[in-house]
């Protein structure tokens, strides 16, 4: 019998060369054209968002779906694709943060950025992280095709957009005292917070050679795991205090939010996760991929988080 798989002694290689890349881009961003620097505060609040820690979760979902679908060793594409999905994610969370949405002041166990900075260096900053994404999946074409960064961005833009993680947020922000039928809880959270991590699994996989079997099979994975987070995420609001989340807990009660431990309970959350990470492990033994045990394990990670 094989040995588990340690994902522990995958991830620091992985997240080594994640932050590395990351702290190498923003700095290169954040010094125009013709040698003239953005405004300080502004560079400043970027490095601020993207460089305060957290899972990495949706970098690390792209690196391990181009392994598994054989992107070749050493290239670009799957390390930029893995940044870019960071930094959309980093945008999103310092505009989510914001005063005129969820107006919350604890990030990854920091001030939140608007807080940091004000208002709207914070705004300029998030707008700012969001065109950086694409810029990294658009370089010389001797580095990724064109046709690859066409893929690719299509792949991120539409995870970010209105079909996506900003529609998602448009439906919780106007969900607030409503309670919602586990069909309309289920659609949003798929929006918010899935379409981004299904997202990095696809943009991986696109950095490979997967087959049409291989992508349906890890489009449905990362559906699951997606809504598996967002499940988890519900749970922990009310298990897991504030110092243990990074971020203020029992903050969606306090604000009257739908969420799946107030649709379904506590035994019926956790439940429900424990079947979607069963929907992405039956994907994945029908993917016809010869080594998903990084994905598997990944999605163990999802189920087990304590923060």
């Amino acid at each position: 019998m094989n040995a588990p798989f340690d994902l522990d002694r995958w991830i620091p290689a992985q997240l080594a060369a994640v932050e590395h890349a990351l702290d190498a881009w923003v700095s290169i961003a954040t010094t125009a054209d013709m040698g003239h620097q953005a405004p300080a505060d502004l560079m400043a609040a970027m490095r601020y968002a993207v460089q305060g820690g957290g899972k990495r979760l949706r970098p690390l979902l792209v690196l391990a779906a181009a392994q598994a679908t054989g992107a070749p060793v050493g290239t670009e594409a799957p390390l930029r694709a893995a940044c870019s999905t960071e930094l959309i994610h980093a945008y999103s969370l310092v505009h989510d943060d914001m005063p005129c949405m969820d107006n919350d002041v604890l990030r990854r166990g920091k001030p939140t950025t608007h807080v940091q900075f004000g208002e709207a260096v914070a705004m300029l900053a998030g707008d700012a992280l969001q065109a950086l994404a694409f810029e990294l999946l658009t370089p010389d074409v001797s580095v990724i095709s064109a046709a690859q960064q066409a893929r690719l961005c299509r792949l991120l833009s539409r995870a970010a957009g209105c079909a996506g993680m900003a529609g998602g947020q448009a439906i919780d922000l106007a969900s607030v005292g409503l309670r919602l039928t586990e069909a309309q809880l289920r659609q949003m959270h798929r929006l918010k917070t899935g379409a981004l991590l299904q997202a990095s699994v696809m943009m991986g996989a696109a950095c490979g050679d997967a087959s049409a079997q291989a992508a349906t099979a890890l489009q449905t994975y990362g559906a699951a795991i997606g809504l598996a987070f967002q499940v988890v995420d519900d749970i922990l609001d009310v298990t897991a205090d504030s110092a243990t989340l990074g971020k203020t807990a029992g903050k969606d009660a306090a604000a009257d939010k739908p969420t799946y431990v107030s649709l379904l309970g506590l035994p019926g959350a956790r439940g429900y996760a424990r079947k979607l990470h069963g929907q992405a492990l039956v994907a994945l033994a029908g993917s016809g991929l010869a080594d998903v045990q990084v994905l598997q394990a990944l999605a163990d990670r999802v189920l087990d988080r304590s923060c």
